[in-house]
């Protein structure tokens, strides 16, 4: 058979493989989706043999991501809009809130080995259910890529005199060949810069104490353009937070990493937990202090050079550093944004490329490997550069924020409420064969909480709402998952039964032992396998993905799928 004719029979085309089919033909992928360290199972369960890394290089790892200075950004310009006190709360109403969401999801994703779209698709999202967060999510990445770019852009031109135009290209090109080798090349440059970072990050902060500690209590009287000045107001701590917010969907980007934790066993469940809270929803913690960083050098630098330019980073710290390092300040201004900016921008398209490639695999059945799908998103991001994005952030962060927290606190709500009341099965079931297209408990949660915040977003419900509209979302999404998975009696969780002989939990744990997949001929860990009554026999979950001619057969009734109102069945670990 040629492969234009098995490309024709199962809909798999132009992806670099050979297609299969139910005669047994073997589907042979692209050699950069065959790539292990290319490919860093992107669209699978991550096997404990690739998950060779220390809690503390995980950790590490995930956290090098947060050497972001959309942050200081953020802060500045909160500051600068809102005025000192009603920024401080704004900034702790997101840091609390995005907190106590991340724990769940860091949580489930470390256990289970999966990323923030396999693991949505499980929390009450159903399999195409979750195309709609790939894109939220992927949107997310793109975002702060682009934000991220536009601060090294700034960087660029002001200490090597570069065209801001050519300063983006670059910015947008610099990152590629790290992400390409995923979390093989990203663990080794993020564990040896971290120290790097971390001195220079605070070292303007110990000058100015320094040199000119009565700045720090200055700056509590600092009002910005608010009119109400320094003082407190409910509105603009709320219109404040929702811009904060929009950092909630970050824990994404952070269990994209810690899906490669080891397992949790007794001898490294103390370092297991300290590296999940502190690199999953502690992330925050650190964020928060960026943010009110970047508003208090916002304060600083403002009587120097105006606001308008007082929430670029690069200014911030140029003037910062000037403060002990006057002579080489530009230099070590510019290296210190740069080499933030090649922490977090690695970051940003590489969970890029891991949420394009679940969304494209879905909806086109193809996937010719992660690779191809980075340079789609750092595109994207490039194209929002040089259409000046950055001068638009509190608007387009503010918007999306409403969007972001809706998806997230449905995720919350299946894991917290749902799972403890076993109205949802009580593990992640994340592969095709298993679930259900839609899932009206998560997917219809977030539609109506994200579409009810954005009306309130628009002041259709009064000031109060507009300025809350993300904590609207995230009380509708927390509610409404409940009472969905009660309606629905848990139903639309599980499609069939698992067919597999081998059991999925050996001793508490997820079995590693392989199965051979009768599609790919590839062997993989069992719980990435499923049964195929289509192909008769195991298939690999990517298999199972890009399979176009099945047409769900096997959760049809009849062919060994679960009856509608058969209960949820759940296997616990």
């Amino acid at each position: 058979m040629t492969d234009t004719d098995s490309s024709a029979r199962t809909g798999q085309a132009s992806t670099g493989t050979t297609a299969t089919t139910s005669t047994g033909a073997k589907r042979a992928y692209h050699r950069w989706a065959k790539n292990d360290t290319l490919e860093d199972y992107s669209l699978r369960y991550a096997p404990k043999s690739f998950r060779r890394w220390s809690p503390y290089v995980v950790a590490t790892t995930a956290l090098g991501g947060i050497a972001y200075l959309a942050d200081f950004a953020i802060g500045g310009s909160i500051a600068i809009s809102y005025g000192f006190s009603s920024a401080a709360v704004a900034i702790l109403i997101a840091a609390v809130v995005i907190f106590a969401t991340g724990i769940p999801i860091a949580y489930y994703s470390a256990k289970y080995s999966v990323d923030m779209d396999l693991l949505t698709r499980g929390a009450g999202f159903g399999y195409l259910g979750s195309t709609l967060t790939s894109i939220i999510y992927a949107s997310f990445t793109f975002i702060f890529f682009a934000l991220e770019g536009s601060i090294m852009a700034q960087a660029f031109q002001l200490g090597l005199h570069i065209p801001l135009a050519v300063s983006y290209l670059i910015a947008s090109l610099l990152v590629i060949p790290l992400v390409i080798y995923g979390m093989t090349a990203l663990s080794k440059m993020q564990v040896w810069t971290q120290p790097i970072w971390l001195i220079m990050m605070v070292a303007p902060f110990l000058a100015i104490a320094v040199k000119d500690p009565g700045e720090f209590a200055r700056f509590t009287h600092f009002g910005g353009d608010s009119p109400t000045g320094a003082g407190f107001s409910f509105l603009s701590a709320g219109a404040g937070a929702g811009v904060a917010l929009s950092l909630i969907a970050q824990i994404g980007e952070q269990v994209d990493y810690l899906r490669f934790m080891p397992d949790k066993t007794e001898e490294n469940k103390k370092q297991w937990w300290g590296a999940v809270l502190s690199a999953g929803p502690g992330w925050v913690v650190l964020g928060a202090l960026k943010q009110l960083g970047g508003a208090f050098l916002a304060f600083y630098v403002t009587e120097k050079i105006g606001k308008s330019v007082a929430d670029e980073p690069i200014q911030q710290y140029l003037l910062g550093l000037k403060t002990f390092a006057a002579p080489v300040a530009l230099g070590l201004a510019t290296f210190f944004v740069v080499l933030s900016q090649v922490k977090i921008n690695s970051t940003n398209a590489y969970s890029g490329s891991l949420s394009w490639s679940n969304f494209f695999s879905r909806v086109l059945h193809k996937h010719p490997g992660r690779v191809v799908w980075i340079f789609l998103n750092v595109g994207i991001s490039l194209a929002l550069m040089e259409g000046g994005v950055f001068g638009f952030l509190n608007n387009v962060l503010g918007f999306y924020s409403n969007v972001a927290i809706a998806w997230i606190g449905a995720v919350t709500a299946d894991l917290v409420i749902n799972k403890p009341l076993k109205l949802s099965p009580s593990y992640i079931e994340f592969k095709r064969a298993h679930l259900y297209n839609f899932n009206p408990v998560g997917f219809g949660s977030m539609l109506i909480a994200s579409a009810v915040s954005i009306v309130a977003y628009f002041n259709a419900f009064g000031a109060y709402a507009k300025a809350f509209s993300p904590l609207i979302a995230l009380g509708i999404g927390l509610a409404l998952s409940p009472i969905l998975a009660y309606t629905t009696k848990g139903k639309y969780y599980i499609a069939r039964v698992d067919g597999l002989d081998e059991p999925l939990v050996v001793d508490g744990l997820l079995s590693s032992v392989e199965l051979t997949c009768t599609v790919c001929t590839d062997a993989f860990e069992r719980p990435d396998m499923a049964s195929c009554p289509f192909h008769s026999g195991p298939i690999c979950s990517l298999c199972c993905s890009l399979e176009a001619a099945c047409h769900d057969a096997c959760k049809k009734t009849g062919s060994g799928a679960v009856d509608l109102g058969m209960p949820v069945t759940a296997t616990p670990v």
